[in-house]
């Protein structure tokens, strides 16, 4: 049967303040003592929108499904790449654009705790990984590149 991993009382954290299209908030990622992530809130600077709901239950399910062992690899590729408003620019180079808040925090996640590259608890991402966008010249999914948008059949890039 599943057990739940409690994060002590005194716990060391990193708050992100990140930015999707117009929405602005603060990711806060409460840490287990050997640095692995065991808790997630997000403020939206929209207090009472359905964006603060939204990402309020999102960072409530995801912290149960971390203390509950679901390693963070398996939920990023879930939550990534999910489309609603807000989204577009973020004004972080290595996530330029986002398809939603959802998609940014994951993103975010995965860089920071080194989960796209198979090292847990680096800085470290992949050096190419989809951005489930598709690209305005051919169509095909563009992928995030060294703080770009690259389309791999087409050429086609977008920076910053």
């Amino acid at each position: 049967m599943p057990r739940r991993e409690p994060l002590p009382d005194e716990r060391q954290s990193i708050t992100h303040k990140f930015r999707v299209g117009d929405q602005e908030g603060y990711l806060t990622v409460g840490l287990y003592p050997d640095g692995r992530p065991g808790e997630l809130f997000v403020k939206i600077n929209k207090e009472g929108s359905m964006v603060s709901g939204l990402m309020d239950s999102v960072a409530k399910l995801a912290s149960i499904a971390l203390q509950y062992g679901v390693p963070l690899s398996d939920l990023a590729p879930k939550m990534r790449n999910t489309r609603f408003e807000p989204y577009g620019p973020t004004g972080n180079r290595e996530i330029p654009w986002a398809t939603s808040v959802v998609d940014y925090v994951f993103h975010w996640l995965e860089r920071k705790f080194g989960i796209a590259n198979g090292n847990p608890g680096s800085d470290a991402g992949a050096a190419s990984e989809p951005s489930g966008i598709g690209c305005p010249e051919c169509g095909a999914v563009l992928a995030y590149q060294e703080g770009c948008l690259v389309c791999r059949s087409c050429g086609y890039n977008r920076c910053g």
